[in-house]
């Protein structure tokens, strides 16, 4: 079986996003973009003109496309078009949609409880604990390793998190107790919740399908993904009056900021009363 050819082109591009070291998933995001231009442009994209991705933007739009896919298909071209081609004439003035900003879905900690009691099995249950009662995202729990737990100091080392960044999170009792009694019925050797071939860690697929999994038995009604843990975690912590500058390096965002007069919402549903006038960014 002979492997398909790679364009020129596609190579210059895969070798720039290299030396800047994007991340596969990154790298597959944008070649995948540039090859859905390419396809409805009917050419090779270092023909296109301004009009031509104007046209495109225009088409995704009245297709449908959601804002993520729409900004991420942008952000290709301007990669391609500035970085690649050093054509930046062609996509400068293309703007960005905004992005409505909405509150997310917030689950009350007896709600929580239910839905880590719901979990599928004890490997799951323990993945979704270590998302809610650490903040993780999918792909930081996913890529966990058993060396990352340090029971001596109660940390979670976090191991080039979103941003290429290393951090320590909190690592409560409870949670320590639960991880132990998953390792002890699993004995994991690398990565602390290890895939089907356990040389492979978890999938951020099988995280979020297990969370979903664990909502609808725990008959939880909002809608819910693994990211919503990460949220109520933030949530809880400023119901208990945590200085807001403790979560957001816990998260390693700054997002989660209480709104002003002259700032938009927040990203977290508390009310100010909750937030404190103590609380600053």
């Amino acid at each position: 079986m002979t492997e398909t050819p790679v364009s020129p082109l596609r190579r210059r591009m895969i070798e720039d996003m290299t030396i800047r070291k994007f991340a596969p998933r990154t790298q597959e995001g944008y070649i995948r973009a540039v090859k859905s231009f390419s396809a409805f442009l009917g050419a090779s994209p270092d023909t296109a003109r301004f009009e031509d991705l104007r046209r495109y933007q225009l088409h995704l739009v009245s297709s449908g496309a959601g804002v993520p896919t729409i900004n991420h298909t942008l952000t290709a071209l301007r990669f391609l078009f500035m970085v690649t081609l050093r054509k930046p004439d062609v996509v400068v003035h293309l703007p960005f949609v905004r992005e409505p900003r909405r509150l997310p879905v917030v689950l009350s900690p007896a709600e929580v409880a239910r839905l880590l009691d719901a979990a599928p099995g004890l490997k799951y249950k323990a993945a979704l604990s270590v998302a809610y009662g650490a903040g993780l995202r999918a792909s930081e729990v996913a890529s966990l390793k058993v060396s990352d737990i340090d029971s001596a100091r109660m940390v979670i080392r976090v191991e080039q998190g979103k941003g290429r960044k290393d951090r320590y999170v909190m690592l409560s009792p409870h949670l320590l107790e639960l991880l132990r009694a998953w390792w002890k019925v699993a004995r994991p050797q690398g990565w602390l919740f290890p895939g089907r071939d356990p040389v492979q860690p978890l999938t951020t697929r099988q995280l979020n399908r297990a969370c979903h999994a664990a909502a609808q038995m725990a008959e939880i009604e909002k809608p819910v993904s693994l990211h919503t843990l990460r949220h109520s975690f933030a949530t809880h912590l400023l119901e208990q009056k945590t200085d807001i500058r403790v979560i957001q390096v816990l998260l390693e965002t700054e997002t989660y900021c209480p709104s002003t007069l002259d700032r938009g919402a927040d990203f977290l549903s508390v009310s100010p009363s909750v937030r404190g006038d103590g609380a600053h960014c």
